[in-house]
């Protein structure tokens, strides 16, 4: 009675499926909410460097220079009340007495006479100011030397306001996060690349060779970074792809130490000494069972590693050796308003405040892959 009423139990209770170890990471990654939040606000930063700069209707490196310096504002520039004497300005040239200016909605009136007739064509002057388009002769006196004339106002919009040389600044800060994670990825890229391959070679050899190669790498930390950064320069010259691609060649010293660190306890598993056994090369025993064995302390330290070169980045464009104008990054545009900071704090602020909650996002969702990847909790 009990052995059927066991086999019974037995068949009825569903199969559950085993889950890998990256589903079973997955789903605690989803139990941490701040991570889950970080790893949001990263996808939207990649999608703001990607299509933000394209779908902004100012070009990050056009300039206005009727709008030097204008704060941020949800209101469009020109205001109201500037914009008489800003066609006063465009027609200051125009050589004729100017008498009342009035707005209505987006387009201008302007009374204008002279002590001869008026050509047409002083329309011109109100066409080459950006400020103002499809400028016309709305009436014409008898005698032709007093006109009314009319012109569209374009209106633009600085959500973020405008820098020193009267370009958008949020159009510069969509921008900058493009060329500043796009140099994150590619110098952490390099890293990851060259420490793995570096640290689980030397790691899986052992002997003469492993000490040599980590011998090499102590060489290295002990000489001073910048130094590295001044040569790069010089070398590279101002080809910001590559000098950072030599950026990430010089930080995978950290990277190879972790994977080294990681070969050592892996290479006396069972499952590498059966491949040994097995006659699997050593190239195949690095590919198939170490390095994806390691890939777990390798993610965690890239999301920290990507932080590090957008700060080191940020840097050295304060320095004056990163990114060179017109393009920008949020480094560039943080000393930019550094410099301002007293009377124009906004420029200092959007950058600085995008550059926080970028890196911020970066540190939590590498907390939470550590929480999620770390075997001691699982």
């Amino acid at each position: 009675m009990t052995d059927r009423t066991a086999l019974s139990l037995d068949q009825e209770a569903p199969a559950r499926p085993s889950r890998s170890l990256w589903a079973t990471a997955f789903l605690r990654l989803k139990r941490n909410t701040l991570a889950m939040i970080s790893l949001a606000v990263l996808i939207f930063y990649i999608l703001a460097g990607i299509i933000g700069p394209e779908i902004t209707n100012h070009h990050y490196a056009e300039v206005y220079p009727e709008f030097v310096k204008v704060p941020a504002s949800l209101e469009g520039y020109p205001k109201s009340d500037e914009i008489p004497a800003l066609a006063e300005s465009a027609l200051a040239r125009a050589r004729l007495d100017l008498g009342q200016i009035t707005v209505d909605g987006g387009t201008i009136r302007v009374e204008a006479s002279s002590s001869r007739e008026i050509d047409p064509r002083v329309t011109r002057y109100l066409d080459r100011s950006d400020l103002f388009a499809n400028s016309r002769i709305a009436e014409t006196s008898a005698d032709g030397q007093s006109v009314v004339m009319e012109a569209d106002v374009e209106r633009l919009h600085f959500y973020f306001g405008t820098d020193a040389n009267g370009r958008d600044l949020l159009a510069r800060t969509l921008i900058s996060v493009r060329v500043s994670l796009m140099i994150g990825a590619l110098a952490t890229s390099v890293a990851l690349l060259i420490g793995v391959l570096y640290g689980a070679t030397a790691g899986f050899v052992g002997g003469r060779v492993d000490n040599f190669m980590m011998r090499v790498v102590d060489v290295l930390y002990s000489l001073p970074f910048i130094f590295f950064v001044i040569l790069l320069v010089v070398f590279f010259g101002r080809n910001v792809v590559l000098m950072f691609i030599a950026v990430g060649a010089v930080e995978w010293l950290d990277m190879a130490r972790i994977v080294r660190g990681q070969t050592l306890s892996l290479k006396n598993r069972e499952f590498v000494q059966a491949a040994e056994a097995l006659g699997v090369r050593s190239a195949g025993i690095l590919r198939r069972h170490i390095i994806p064995n390691t890939l777990g302390p390798v993610i965690i330290y890239m999301t920290l590693l990507i932080p590090k070169v957008i700060l080191l980045e940020s840097f050295l464009s304060f320095l004056g050796l990163g990114v060179q104008e017109p393009l920008t990054s949020l480094g560039v545009l943080i000393s930019e308003g550094a410099k301002n900071m007293r009377g124009d704090a906004y420029m200092l602020f959007f950058p600085a405040a995008t550059l926080t909650l970028l890196l911020f996002a970066l540190n939590f969702l590498g907390d939470g892959l550590r929480d999620a990847l770390d075997p001691k909790d699982r």
